[in-house]
């Protein structure tokens, strides 16, 4: 199954930061993309590399791994441009914006921004289901039934898991990633 050893891990995961330092002028030079963001484009495409998805989530072999960001752009074009020529599973990978979920709920993440928090319980209802990790940024969001929220922690990026979005999205992340992030519960509703 997952046979990654912890130390390849955490290498793996340090050299994705120390590529975005020494990352092509075009993506280091992108007006507004913050370090934070190029970083968080890091880790959308690393997550895919230790979750595996059921074999019903795509249509044919050749359908295509989709990265979607659901809301405000904060990536520029470092997300685009850290997935450019890479693949997941011998998938090429295709990003998709929207400002709407139902427009993303053929993506097998889909990243959520911190523009849509407002409409957060709305936003998970409608991209339950399809098998999708769902990854937001904003506080309560692994805990309200995403899957991956990012979080910073002493001017570094950090992410929380809830392990049982993930059961209901029917993914199986990697014990190796439940170790480098904290694990949260969903919160009871009211």
């Amino acid at each position: 199954m997952f046979r990654a050893h912890r130390a390849w891990l955490t290498a793996f995961l340090c050299l994705a930061v120390v590529a975005l330092a020494l990352a092509p002028e075009k993506i280091r030079a992108q007006a507004g993309v913050s370090k934070e963001y190029q970083v968080k484009a890091a880790f959308l495409f690393h997550f895919a590399q230790f979750v595996e998805w059921p074999a019903e989530t795509f249509t044919n072999a050749d359908a295509p791994f989709r990265i979607g960001v659901l809301g405000g752009n904060p990536f520029g074009g470092a997300l685009d441009e850290i997935v450019k020529g890479e693949t997941i599973g011998n998938r090429k990978i295709a990003v998709q914006y929207s400002r709407r979920a139902a427009d993303l709920k053929n993506c097998q993440i889909v990243f959520v921004c911190e523009s849509e928090k407002a409409r957060l319980p709305r936003i998970l209802k409608e991209l339950d289901g399809p098998s999708t990790l769902i990854v937001g940024e904003c506080d309560g969001f692994a805990a309200s039934g995403g899957v991956l929220n990012f979080f910073l922690e002493d001017g570094k990026v950090h992410f929380e898991i809830n392990p049982d979005a993930a059961a209901r999205e029917k993914l199986e992340i990697s014990s190796q990633l439940f170790r480098l992030g904290k694990i949260v519960k969903t919160a009871p509703s009211n």
